[in-house]
């Protein structure tokens, strides 16, 4: 068994960091901690430092006032750290992309493993994705 398979098939604990935007995105990450979606049942809980976390999921587009904080975070994660982009603004940049404050797509900043696009991504989507790299990394280890 691999250290990526052990260390992602249970209990993982997700960090959220929004980075600017609309804030539609982070509404969907927190809806899908309502009992209505429940990501507790797959044993994911939302961890209040990124020093406990196993996940970073990020939304917004990366400007350039959030670009150095976001590094900070992504190197003071234990490692191997999950990275999440969350939306089309994370994915690409989404309506922001032109803009003077615009630092670049999440994957130009740290490196990103999950993609899940839409302007806002559904809580089904955000967990689909979570729970389809899980499988892919169980057969791949």
């Amino acid at each position: 068994m691999g250290v990526k398979t052990y260390c992602f098939k249970k209990s993982l604990w997700i960090f959220h960091i929004g980075t600017g935007s609309c804030n539609n995105c982070d509404i969907e990450v927190l809806d899908c901690l309502t009992p209505r979606y429940d990501i507790e049942r797959f044993g994911m809980l939302l961890a209040g430092s990124i020093r406990h976390a196993d996940v970073l999921v990020v939304t917004g587009e990366v400007n350039k006032k959030s670009k150095k904080r976001l590094i900070e975070l992504y190197h003071q994660a234990p490692k191997p750290c999950i990275v999440i982009a969350c939306g089309t603004c994370a994915c690409s940049g989404g309506i922001f992309k032109t803009g003077y404050n615009f630092a670049g797509p999440l994957d130009k900043v740290i490196p990103v493993d999950i993609y899940i696009p839409g302007c806002p991504p559904k809580p089904e989507a955000i967990i689909a994705g979570i729970v389809k790299f899980l499988k892919k990394n169980e057969k791949n280890n």
